[in-house]
């Protein structure tokens, strides 16, 4: 590949120096007959047009020579120059001699009386070989739009090189309107990435007061705010004259009020050319210019004296790309201009177009522009176009079989055949979108000062599809010095992790910071507020995030619980023991005294209350939460009245039996005992019952007690209903207590005070301290001191009142004979007499 671009570059250049390429055709230059014709419309000259709100034509040769629209120019006529040669990397029309008609569009009026002109040519009757099938140009949005209303009217193909407003991608209003460069939609893109990028978030906004710069500066500010971008200023830089020199220095005040340290300019490179000596006038450095691809690779820009101090300059500019042999091409016709003696030319232009071609080829290039600073992007985009035009030239003509047919084209014609172009030039890509831009992306450039020597550097890249930005910042030179930390501009410096902030003004980039309150967060998507956490979440002070409560239940596989299921089961097999150890020796004076088959209702309800500790565990579940505490509650109070009921028997028979004979008889007689058991128990179940029904117990959360945990627990634990349960059994307790401490004096085999004051008071002890510290903790731990204060609740009546009997049942058996008890008492009597 590299060969043959060598060879044909060499073979250009030969035929260039046998002056085989006719740069020196009709107009001096500025048109060329062939089979067919593009039209290309340049920027030749600057005019000053800011004297006249009319739409007056200026001719153009009364304004300065462009060099930019000079090299433009170069490009296309380079281009269909070397497509009629047939050396280019892509031989096209074979065959076919390409002819260009060029036009000095040196302000709005001509750029609309060119197309006119080109209009006419396609409406004479007469055959005209100046007939144009395709327009290359205008340079600029503000230019375009009424060319591009007109040819698209009359269907004829139109492709601008620097026209990149994105209101002329709308095809209802511009069908035939096409360019090789990208639209400023994609530009603003990726104006707003660079700026977040660098968190850029307060700025002032300039655009030159054309339509490239007033659609540009509209587009970015709606799109800025949805990115957290401030903008306290924007500025519309007007056409320089003296009547806006004042404005102009205005609006540098205004930037300086503002304290921005970062200024998008959205403006074309002449307008904003003219503002730059105010800035300068100022003396603004150190701060940071975002440009457009207008201006920022334009020597128009930085070639004015003193630039290199205004700060770093950060542009968007079109993908650079070389164009072989041009720079010898533009050479060659600077030698020629030299040789050349207008005065001796075969060729003059009439009185009546010089409106439309004011100068020609030999006069600009005797300008001696630059060779080595011009705008080469632009010079490609110009190429490009030359070329997208001629391929779908070859479409039409059918090409394909390596020969051309030369028939008739008209531009209708050769529109659909553009819309379908696809083809690789100079290692670009090229083809249109169905609005007719190309989906290229930009390069990002950096300013590079040496001295006075000025130098573009290429930092970063960004595609638009998808919206990409990537970005060097090693590579930027901050203010002229490297290496440098990045400029900050910001109203009120960014808040801390977990702060909200506190507008204090009109801009959302103004405000106070302020820490999200715990149980809240700040929400990224609205930093102005701390909403707060779901109820199953929490968050400590200025968190960005909520965070899952830990849950708190007595798993069925946490160690205390394993080691509760151990003390559970021994409980149940001492109460299973014991009963059966009664039972065999249910007719013993011991298991008699101790009250017979009382005592196996005892050690059923005692089994019962520690089988209701199985309801702590897990999770909690309606069942579990009804049965919990209603079991315990009724079991204990039913071991409580068998208690105190055989305690009362006791001291009725040795204290009361001599005073109150016939109703103790009675109540012994019609079943006493087993009827006030009866009937304290239905009581405490009647309570029970009522409570569990009219404030059923339910599994809930508790959310308040910790701000970081969840406590899974059954509700109304401590309730109106569930205090008089508690009541009821501390009363029993009460008269449990009296009735044995009644019979502290009694015969040894009878007197169970002290074991049953003992174990009412490890029963007080341990549901006190369970009571204390549910008041003050709900931990795991908590909710296994509950499991143990039952479950050493039934122990400590368990050991209080039936170890005693156990005792002398299994190990001492000559007391637990009637002699033995009957001695007893007869000892009592006689100690008491």
């Amino acid at each position: 590949m590299f060969g043959t671009l060598l060879l044909s570059s060499g073979w250009l250049m030969l035929q260039l120096a046998a002056g085989e390429l006719d740069y020196t055709s009709q107009a001096d230059g500025m048109q060329l007959q062939g089979d067919y014709s593009f039209a290309g419309l340049f920027p030749l000259h600057y005019t000053d047009v800011s004297g006249t709100n009319l739409p007056a034509l200026v001719p153009c040769g009364q304004g300065r020579p462009n060099k930019h629209g000079f090299h433009l120019m170069q490009a296309m006529r380079f281009a269909v120059e070397e497509i009629n040669s047939n050396i280019g990397p892509l031989p096209l029309l074979p065959g076919v001699k390409l002819g260009y008609q060029i036009y000095d569009i040196c302000s709005n009026p001509a750029s609309v009386l060119a197309t006119l002109d080109l209009l006419e040519q396609q409406y004479q009757n007469s055959s005209n070989t100046h007939k144009s099938v395709g327009v290359i140009g205008p340079d600029s949005s503000s230019k375009s739009f009424a060319p591009a209303a007109l040819l698209g009217a009359y269907v004829i193909p139109q492709i601008s090189y620097e026209a990149s407003n994105e209101m002329l991608s709308n095809k209802k209003i511009y069908p035939a309107f096409f360019r090789t460069i990208p639209s400023d939609k994609n530009q603003v893109a990726a104006m707003i990435q660079l700026l977040v990028r660098f968190n850029w978030m307060w700025i002032a906004l300039l655009g030159s007061d054309n339509d490239y710069g007033l659609q540009g500066m509209k587009s970015l500010s709606e799109q800025a705010s949805q990115y957290g971008i401030c903008i306290p200023y924007q500025g519309i830089i007007p056409t320089a004259s003296d009547e806006t020199a004042q404005t102009m220095r205005n609006m540098v005040d205004n930037i300086l009020k503002t304290k921005v340290n970062t200024i998008v300019v959205f403006s074309s490179k002449t307008k904003f050319h003219d503002f730059l000596p105010y800035v300068l006038e100022r003396n603004i450095t150190e701060k940071v210019w975002i440009g457009t691809e207008d201006w920022s690779p334009s020597t128009l820009i930085s070639g004015i004296p003193g630039i290199q101090t205004i700060g770093t300059v950060i542009g968007i500019s079109v993908k650079d790309a070389a164009i072989s042999g041009f720079d010898k091409f533009q050479e060659n016709v600077v030698k020629v201009s030299r040789q050349h003696v207008k005065e001796d030319s075969n060729v003059t232009t009439s009185s009546a177009n010089d409106c439309l071609q004011s100068t020609d080829l030999y006069s600009l290039a005797r300008n001696n522009f630059s060779m080595d600073k011009y705008d080469i992007t632009s010079s490609f985009n110009v190429y490009k176009a030359v070329y997208a035009l001629a391929q779908a030239l070859h479409q039409a003509l059918g090409c394909d079989s390596g020969e051309c047919s030369k028939k008739s084209v008209t531009p209708s014609q050769l529109l659909p055949q553009l819309r379908k172009v696809r083809f690789s030039l100079s290692n670009s890509s090229v083809y249109f979108d169905k609005n007719g831009d190309p989906p290229t992306g930009y390069d990002i450039v950096s300013w590079v000062w040496r001295g006075t020597d000025w130098s573009l550097r290429v930092v970063g890249s960004f595609t638009p599809d998808p919206i990409a930005l990537t970005v060097d910042a090693s590579l930027i030179e901050w203010n002229g010095r490297v290496p440098e930390s990045v400029p900050q501009s910001f109203c009120s410096p960014p808040c801390p992790k977990g702060h909200k902030k506190l507008l204090t003004g009109q801009h959302a980039c103004c405000f106070d910071c302020q820490a999200c309150p715990s149980a809240t967060f700040l929400n990224k998507s609205e930093p102005t507020d701390c909403p707060a956490c779901l109820p199953e979440q929490w968050a400590p002070p200025s968190s960005e995030e909520c965070l899952n409560r830990t849950v708190i239940l007595l798993d069925w596989h946490h160690p205390l619980s394993i080691a509760l299921l151990f003390f559970l089961a021994a409980c149940v097999l001492l109460t299973s023991s014991t009963a059966l150890i009664l039972l065999l020796n249910l007719n013993t004076p011991v298991a008699k005294s101790a009250g017979g088959r009382t005592c196996l209702l005892m050690l059923a309800a005692l089994t019962v209350g520690a089988l209701s500790t199985l309801c702590h565990f897990g999770h909690p579940s309606p069942l579990a939460c009804v049965l919990k505490q209603p079991l315990f509650t009724i079991s204990f109070s039913v071991c409580l009245a068998c208690i105190a009921v055989r305690s009362l028997q006791v001291v009725c028979i040795f204290k009361f039996s001599s005073k109150l004979p016939p109703v103790y008889d009675r109540w012994m007689k019609k079943g006493g005992p087993e009827v006030t058991i009866f009937l304290v128990s239905a009581v405490i179940l009647f309570i029970s019952v009522l409570r569990v029904s009219l404030d059923t117990p339910q599994p809930s959360q508790d959310l308040q007690f910790y701000q970081d945990k969840i406590v899974q627990e059954c509700s109304k634990t401590l309730s109106v209903g569930s205090g008089i349960e508690l009541a009821y059994v501390s009363i029993l307790s009460v008269l449990c207590f009296a009735f044995s401490y009644m019979g502290k004096d009694l015969p040894a085999n009878y007197n169970e005070a002290k074991c049953v004051t003992f174990s009412l008071m490890v029963y007080m002890i341990s549901w006190i301290s369970f009571f204390t510290l549910y008041l003050i903790n709900r931990e795991t731990f908590t909710m296994a001191a509950q499991v143990f204060a039952t479950l050493f609740s039934v122990l400590a009546f368990l050991a209080g009142y039936f170890l005693p009997k156990m005792y002398i049942i299994v190990l001492r058996p000559q007391m637990n004979t009637t002699s033995h008890f009957q001695n007893c008492i007869q000892m009592y009597t006689m100690n008491k007499n």
